[in-house]
């Protein structure tokens, strides 16, 4: 994932105009300017989602695996594209784990601020793809949904 100019996480991506690219074509032009080094084709795409609002958008997303040194390669490209530090701060890896305390890990990476429908593209590849458990995934959804304590008070003690 990516972390956005605006603090969010999203995925890489942008606008194709269907009127002179493909899907696959306007996307790889969108991760050619971001990424440098991956292209996708119409094999790797995994869903569509509507986002309602003022402005309607329909994402599209693609996932497609990599081996560790393609992940590499990518890290270090993003680093140097145009948009780095400009509309992109940088990549980000998403934890695959929980740790013990069962908030640690993919727990707390929920808790952050995404952008459009990319927590929910995250969480249906996540589960589409057997990345993580369908217990796990459930597990550490259902940790992000509980409150948090309220912090404690340590202004009431005797001095």
């Amino acid at each position: 994932m990516q972390m956005r100019f605006d603090g969010q996480l999203g995925f890489p991506g942008g606008f194709v105009d269907r009127r002179y690219w493909s899907l696959e074509d306007g996307l790889n032009r969108v991760l050619g300017l971001g990424l440098g080094c991956v292209r996708l084709t119409e094999a790797d795409y995994l869903c569509s989602h509507l986002t309602e609002g003022p402005h309607r958008v329909v994402a599209h997303f693609y996932a497609r695996q990599l081996t560790l040194e393609e992940l590499h390669t990518i890290e270090i490209s993003a680093v140097h594209s145009r948009d780095h530090g400009m509309e992109v701060m940088g990549m980000v890896r998403v934890p695959l784990y929980t740790q013990k305390d069962r908030m640690g890990g993919l727990p707390n990476f929920l808790g952050n601020s995404f952008v459009g429908t990319a927590k929910f593209q995250l969480l249906f590849a996540l589960k589409i793809l057997n990345m993580v458990p369908e217990e796990k995934l459930a597990e550490a959804v259902a940790a992000t949904q509980k409150p948090k304590k309220p912090p404690i008070d340590h202004g009431t003690g005797a001095m």
